[in-house]
């Protein structure tokens, strides 16, 4: 029998109705940091990061190159902006849907797995727009052509070309989902960024044509990536973050159980790397801004582990761009950035019983985003 995860625990794998302890809570958290190498083990380049959590949610682009750089041993804003420059990882529409940085190894066997998903999602929104599948096959045609003729182009710029094409692309919606049907068919993905402006290209240009997985080897290790990365996790965690079926998400774990282990509380499965074997403990107690969209709350459905439901509305007044500090792996207050080319602001809020000691790492945390952005950085409280 592989050793718990927990290991203060001896926790039956039959089922059983109460609400997981304090440290139940903390051990998931634990092993989540561990797991998504926040607390240990970071890695050297953007790519190893992004291929070793498989995707990382990514419309947030400087909240999502700050998701790599924090999982990295030295990672700042700039090395991660020259690997997506040099298309090391690239930007895409692959699950939810919405951006997410992939890898160019993993981006055509991902998309064949889960554009079929994307799209019976964003099907009704469609019908609104007037897109149909006819429409689809000639804007791609269309946005091929002009990125084979003029290399890297901006969205705006790709909207000239479908408007000469007698292509309607005028509305905000219209012109987003055309292009994300693009990135679903595997015809385009992204460029560089030029100023502030974001490229498309053509993705058989960015990326060498490789041998692609069956189906069952996608989601095997789609399946496989996603519990060894994020776990301890749930089927329902996997199918959230996948956007796969219940079904496919099951049939996945049928394919790659012998490699996972799992556990049952409070009548919940979860399932995590069987090569885990030792408790996963920070080493140091160690405060984190996480971004707005980070995989340490947004991979999973099931955020209570980590997430106090009661006190992240009090404390952030249900702003929406407020991000998470967590310390303890519990989310503790609520954070700000305001960017200039002279410095950073970082407001925070935090409980009023919020401890001198715990802030101190908080503030620790702060200047970390700071040295991330090589810039000096300015913290205030809300």
């Amino acid at each position: 029998m592989a050793a718990h995860l927990f290991p203060i625990l001896h926790v039956s794998t039959v089922a059983f109705s109460r609400k997981p302890s304090t440290n139940e809570r903390k051990m998931i958290a634990y092993a989540r940091l561990h797991g998504q190498r926040l607390s240990s083990g970071r890695l050297r380049k953007p790519e190893e990061v992004v291929s070793w959590l498989g995707a990382v949610q990514a419309q947030d682009y400087v909240g999502a190159k700050w998701a790599l750089a924090m999982r990295m041993e030295r990672g700042t804003d700039a090395a991660v902006e020259r690997a997506f420059a040099a298309g090391t990882i690239l930007r895409t529409h692959v699950m939810r849907p919405t951006w997410h940085f992939v890898t160019p190894a993993d981006i055509r066997w991902m998309l064949g797995l889960t554009a079929p998903r994307v799209r019976a999602a964003v099907a009704y929104y469609e019908g609104r727009l007037e897109i149909d599948p006819r429409l689809i096959r000639r804007s791609n045609k269309v946005i091929a052509a002009a990125l084979a003729d003029s290399g890297y182009l901006t969205r705006q710029e790709l909207r000239v070309r479908l408007r000469k094409a007698g292509i309607a692309a005028d509305g905000v919606q219209r012109l987003a989902h055309l292009m994300m049907h693009a990135e679903l068919a595997g015809v385009v993905c992204s460029g560089p960024v030029r100023g502030k402006q974001f490229t498309y290209a053509l993705l058989e240009q960015r990326v060498p044509q490789s041998p692609t997985l069956s189906r069952d080897a996608a989601l095997a290790e789609l399946t496989r990536r996603y519990f060894t990365s994020h776990g301890p996790a749930q089927v329902q965690d996997f199918v959230w973050w996948s956007g796969l079926t219940t079904a496919e998400a099951r049939a996945g774990l049928e394919m790659v159980g012998r490699d996972l282990d799992h556990e049952v509380m409070d009548s919940k499965m979860y399932w995590f790397s069987r090569s885990r074997r030792r408790p996963v403990r920070p080493a140091a107690r160690t405060a984190y801004l996480l971004p707005p969209y980070d995989e340490y709350l947004i991979g999973y459905k099931d955020r209570s582990a980590a997430l106090d439901l009661s006190l992240w509305k009090s404390v952030v007044d249900r702003d929406p761009f407020t991000a998470p500090i967590v310390l303890d792996g519990q989310v503790v207050g609520g954070w700000k950035r305001t960017i200039t080319r002279q410095n950073v602001t970082v407001v925070v809020k935090l409980p009023a019983s919020f401890a001198r000691t715990d802030s101190r790492l908080v503030t620790r945390a702060a200047h970390a985003f700071g040295a991330f952005l090589d810039l000096p950085v300015m913290i205030a409280r809300m």
